[in-house]
């Protein structure tokens, strides 16, 4: 079995990165974001990429910080707030965007690592997000004509992603909400890279646990200490005494 672990990000990114790639990146908003990867990525200077990811983090934070540098010319996301920047490339015309339901965008992204090119909901039917795709009509569960639209699967070139724990065959476990847009992004790139808290060894973690088995990681680094940052910050005004 090759060996899959990596002593830092920019090892584990060697001879992946390239202008113009499409990376599919776990994570939603700070939490479960592959922070140490997307930083070797924005030290490598590859430029013209695009992000399927549900947001691009915060300013300065996660995918934030690409667009910072100008090297994001793409977002395929679902949820845009919290990100100034993200909001004035938008609006300014710098940065392309293509709006996807949270829902569909997680499926694209599952279609995709299961090989599958496209799908027909629900979703979306009679708005914007239908402009441009296919409409076909289907008899649904009750027996009654409903219109449904065209999806396509997402095929990745980079998967970069953000587990817990992982044994060293690369079977990975996500903590909590970490898990989030992580496991659907991990298996639709073509190569995946996983940054870790912490490595066990093979055979250690409870088979019903693995969230993300090691057939789908090509390599691995642990990123390990991190700070805890916070996305949004709301405090409470001090009582007069």
């Amino acid at each position: 079995m090759p060996k899959k672990l990596y002593p830092d990000a920019a090892s584990a990114l060697d001879g992946l990165l390239r202008d113009g790639l499409l990376i599919a990146c776990g994570g939603f908003g700070l939490c479960g974001i592959p922070e140490r990867l997307l930083t070797a990525v924005r030290e490598s200077g590859v430029k013209d990429l695009t992000f399927a990811s549900n947001n691009a983090g915060i300013d300065n934070e996660g995918i934030g910080m690409l667009l910072r540098t100008r090297q994001v010319k793409k977002m395929i996301a679902s949820y845009v707030g919290e990100n100034k920047e993200f909001e004035r490339q938008y609006l300014s015309g710098e940065l392309e965007v293509e709006f996807s339901p949270q829902g569909t965008l997680a499926e694209r992204m599952r279609a995709g690592g299961a090989g599958i090119p496209g799908f027909y909901t629900r979703t979306g039917v009679g708005t914007l997000v239908a402009e441009g795709k296919e409409v076909k009509t289907f008899t649904n569960r009750d027996g009654e004509p409903q219109e449904y639209i065209l999806e396509q699967g997402i095929f990745a070139d980079l998967a970069l992603v953000k587990a817990w724990k992982a044994d060293e065959t690369g079977n990975v476990v996500f903590r909590k909400t970490a898990r989030n847009f992580n496991v659907p992004a991990a298996t639709c790139g073509k190569v995946c890279v996983v940054e870790v808290e912490e490595i066990v060894p093979a055979g250690s973690l409870d088979p019903d646990a693995i969230h993300l088995p090691g057939v789908y990681v090509q390599r691995m680094i642990v990123g390990s200490p991190y700070d805890k940052k916070i996305e949004f910050r709301t405090v409470r005004e001090k009582e007069a005494v």
